[in-house]
């Protein structure tokens, strides 16, 4: 299915729902601002998280600056009931607003639906889209010409959701997807697919724990393009820890881990990436305050390091946040 053909399937069953008996509205919504030491780096260690799109599109331009961002989102949803059992549609649109450095603006947007199966087994589809993001002034590798480099996104993942007991529950994700980039780079054009488990536990009154494991593999169009030398293809393994420790009523610390290990797998000789692998290792922190039935205050830092061969470099990242999260 064409992700044209995909989205307005998701619309015509998103704006059916209206009229189930039963049916409700909501809206999340969620704004926050960062600061950031390297805008090059800012988007791909955001996404690094279980629930996101963690294998971001490689990057080589890194170093380019600080930068304050801004970032509302908003996610509509819809819930009803019906022979097949309870139904949750949702649009959910996000945005990063750059104060000094405009050309790394940019949005996402996910389209879900949500079915229970059973009392105890639930499956999520979604369709998720980033369009257009700037991810550096690059060069070419078979001219040597510089261009700005920038790709779109389209993923469609199902995960399917099932609780053995009150405290447990466990998660099959798989997606398939592909990063087209534009005409200067499309060589780098690639096609992905995911699978992994995710376990989510409360341990106890005062504690969550989440975890889990992604194995990827990217494919791309150089890998058949010898002459251009730049064959993005790899192989990731990502692993992510959460733990959200409730020492009080209305407090809360959300303390996270992440690595990645990303296996570049060209055999072109002049390749630099021939043989090479990458390491990210990230860290975060954050401190959830609720503020009453409504609304949370947020503030956190996140700490990334990107460890390559390609040059031989070792690339940190810091980001750092306040934030209100309102649901109407």
């Amino acid at each position: 299915m064409s992700s044209r053909r995909a989205l307005l399937f998701f619309c015509a069953a998103f704006f059916a729902s209206a009229d189930q008996a039963g049916a409700q509205w909501s809206l999340d919504t969620e704004a926050n601002l960062f600061y950031t030491d390297d805008v090059s780096l800012f988007s791909a260690s955001r996404r690094l998280a279980l629930m996101e799109d963690p294998t971001q599109p490689a990057v080589d331009v890194t170093g380019q600056g600080s930068d304050m961002v801004v970032e509302p989102q908003a996610e509509l949803k819809r819930a009803f009931s019906s022979a097949f059992g309870r139904t949750e549609l949702s649009v959910k649109a996000q945005g990063f607003v750059f104060a000094t450095n405009p050309l790394y603006n940019h949005g996402t947007f996910r389209f879900e639906i949500e079915q229970d199966l059973t009392r105890s087994l639930m499956l999520r589809v979604n369709y998720y889209y980033a369009p257009d993001l700037f991810l550096a002034r690059n060069t070419q590798r078979s001219t040597g010409i510089k261009a700005d480099e920038r790709v779109s996104t389209h993923i469609y993942s199902a995960h399917l959701e099932g609780r053995p007991t009150e405290d447990l529950t466990l998660r099959l994700l798989t997606r398939y997807g592909s990063r087209d980039y534009n005409a200067a780079f499309s060589n780098r054009d690639t096609t992905l697919w995911t699978v992994g488990p995710h376990v989510e536990w409360a341990a106890a009154r005062w504690l969550d724990v989440t975890a889990g494991y992604h194995y990827e593999r990217g494919l791309a169009d150089g890998r058949n393009q010898p002459q251009a030398k730049d064959d993005v293809s790899y192989i990731n393994h990502y692993l992510a820890l959460g733990l959200m420790i409730k020492p009080m009523e209305d407090h809360a610390i959300f303390l996270g881990a992440d690595y990645e290990h990303n296996i570049f797998t060209s055999t072109i000789v002049g390749d630099e990436r021939r043989g090479e692998k990458e390491d990210i290792y990230q860290w975060e922190l954050e401190y959830r305050r609720t503020l009453g039935p409504r609304a949370v205050f947020t503030a956190g830092f996140q700490r990334s390091v990107r460890v390559s061969n390609i040059p031989a470099r070792s690339v940190p990242d810091n980001n750092t946040w306040l934030g209100l999260e309102y649901k109407f």
